[in-house]
């Protein structure tokens, strides 16, 4: 043999015996990677309530001492049976008087109610509400996409792996 066939066939040899060897390597150990794609932080919503207050003017009716109108039934029903004592004479103005009270009793009752009705004030009043503050907050955990082979696949981890994940026999190793 020649000096450069001898030269190729001890390099073809060696060249052989390391990629044996490599391929030997990685079928014994059965290790190898695979490619994160994506990784994206899992975060919760967290509500945190707060009072919310404001002023308002309102109106109102204001505060009434007479709540039966009794000065305005009392009041009507003595005009009443004055202006009744005014008609007619004898048993008839008698009636007249008796009626005249009793009408105007009622009428002095109701025209009391409606002016305490009517009888308003503006007040401010607060006014509060329970409202609630949104944000987000990290868990503490992953979800990592990531291709094996000719797949991909999902898996939630407790840290960021990086741009590759381990395999061993086949499975993403997920560990720390």
């Amino acid at each position: 043999m020649n000096r450069q066939t001898m030269i190729g066939a001890v390099a073809g040899a060696v060249l052989v015996t390391g990629v044996a060897a490599l391929a030997g390597y990685r079928v014994m150990s059965n290790d190898r990677y695979a490619e994160v794609l994506s990784v994206e932080e899992i975060q919760r919503t967290e509500r945190t309530p707060r009072e919310v207050c404001r002023d308002e003017v309102v109106t109102q009716q204001k505060p009434v001492k007479d709540k039966h109108q009794v000065t305005g039934s009392v009041v009507g029903a003595v005009v009443g049976g004055v202006l009744g004592s005014q008609i007619g004479s004898g048993s008839g103005r008698d009636a007249a008087t008796v009626a005249g009270a009793a009408a105007g009793g009622y009428a002095g009752n109701k025209v009391q109610e409606r002016i305490q009705e009517g009888n308003t004030e503006q007040v401010t009043v607060t006014r509060c509400e329970t409202v609630f503050d949104a944000k987000q907050v990290p868990t503490g955990e992953f979800n990592v996409r990531y291709r094996l082979g000719d797949a991909e696949h999902t898996v939630k981890m407790d840290h960021d792996p990086g741009s590759r994940l381990p395999v061993k026999d086949g499975k993403v190793v997920t560990g720390s």
